[in-house]
């Protein structure tokens, strides 16, 4: 299996980076900083380590190379990933650190930061440092929806290649070929996740997640009145909920479970009190991706809900479109028929006004409740 071969729909940005990663150190090709950017699920973080696969293999053995790059521990290999809110600042100080170490085995040194965009401004002034003056073997991939959420002086400093939102049939695809699904199920699952990579992989795979995201779209379309709209932000909330533990419950486990056994435990035995900080500390770290998580599984509901009003403008305007929730096509029409043009294009607004609220650390029961209020509708007439 090739480098490039688990990416789908971005032949331009892999066409650049195949020919940095053949260039020499000296050709105009090859920069040492770049910024992959591109929306949600597009493939940021696949193209990132694909990118690092190339330049860290030797020609001789790629697939030990993509391996080692997968599991983060080639040992030219640098990643800072976050599951938190923010990206803390000694955390990027650490990657600086280890960025001034030459190669050991390979042509490059590689230094992958995942969610750029997570970086407060004092944060990005350490990394702009590493970036001004890399050493000339150190090779620096960072990944942001857009060139926007970083600040101007580390814009000037690197490379930017852009990325597009697959088509749904791509994405179909990949997912059909790589998770062992049928092309039916893929292309919906595709679909409904607006090309969004990842969540595509979910939908197709789990059976759970496709009930929840179904029950989102039927709670919305319930809503009848400001009192529904109440109960309908308490159901959300506590969808989103399940969402979030039904992916971080298992890591949490398996976690807490290594943490033990690196520590000499035995699983079910008592814990010496010496060993109680370094468990809290990994219990904080898992309290902080289950904040994050909640986060995004609130915004996968509002990007959901967006789907659906977007289908019922289109059906209101007479267009002619492909609806993305094809399989409640009925509902939708009904739905359309129960209100106006204006009045969908308030609710979509009034979600896109909650999406900001709720990153800008607004109670998420009373966002969901001052959106949902905007979504109620009378029955359409018989």
């Amino acid at each position: 299996m090739g480098v490039w071969d688990e990416l789908t729909g971005q032949a331009d940005a892999i066409e650049v980076f195949s020919a940095a990663a053949s260039a020499g150190t000296t050709d105009s090709s090859m920069t040492h900083s770049w910024l992959i950017t591109g929306p949600p699920g597009s493939g940021r973080s696949n193209l990132a380590y694909a990118f690092a696969t190339a330049l860290l293999s030797n020609g001789e053995d790629d697939e030990s190379t993509a391996r080692q790059v997968a599991a983060h521990t080639h040992p030219d290999l640098g990643v800072l990933s976050t599951e938190r809110v923010i990206i803390g600042i000694e955390e990027v100080r650490q990657l600086v650190s280890t960025s001034q170490f030459s190669p050991s085995v390979g042509r490059y040194r590689v230094m992958i930061i995942e969610d750029a965009d997570r970086m407060s401004e004092r944060t990005s002034n350490v990394l702009l440092k590493a970036l001004e003056e890399p050493p000339p073997r150190t090779v620096w991939i960072l990944c942001a929806p857009s060139e926007a959420d970083l600040i101007p002086t580390i814009r000037s400093r690197v490379r930017t290649v852009r990325l597009r939102v697959p088509a749904v049939d791509e994405v179909a695809e990949l997912i059909a070929r790589r998770d062992n699904v049928d092309i039916a199920t893929a292309t919906r699952a595709a679909r409904e996740s607006q090309s969004h990579i990842g969540m595509a992989h979910r939908l197709a795979t789990n059976t759970e997640a496709r009930a929840r995201r179904e029950q989102t779209l039927q709670i919305a379309l319930g809503i009848r009145s400001v009192g529904d709209a109440v109960r309908a932000a308490a159901m959300l909330l506590e969808l989103a909920g399940d969402d979030a533990k039904a992916i971080t419950e298992e890591r949490d486990a398996e976690e807490r479970e290594s943490a033990l056994r690196s520590l000499g435990v035995e699983p079910g035995g008592t814990i010496p009190p010496a060993l109680r900080a370094q468990l809290k500390s990994l219990e904080e770290d898992q309290k902080r991706r289950a904040t994050r998580s909640l986060r995004d599984g609130l915004d996968r509901i509002m990007v959901d809900l967006l789907s659906l009003y977007r289908d019922i403008l289109l059906m209101q305007l007479g267009a002619t479109t492909e609806s993305i929730n094809l399989n409640i096509h009925s509902d939708l029409v009904r739905a359309s028929a129960s209100s106006t043009p204006a009045e969908t294009l308030a609710t979509m607004d009034a979600i896109a006004i909650a999406r900001q609220r709720i990153d800008g650390n607004v109670g998420p029961a009373l966002a969901l409740e001052a959106m949902l209020i905007s979504a109620a509708r009378k029955e359409p007439a018989q």
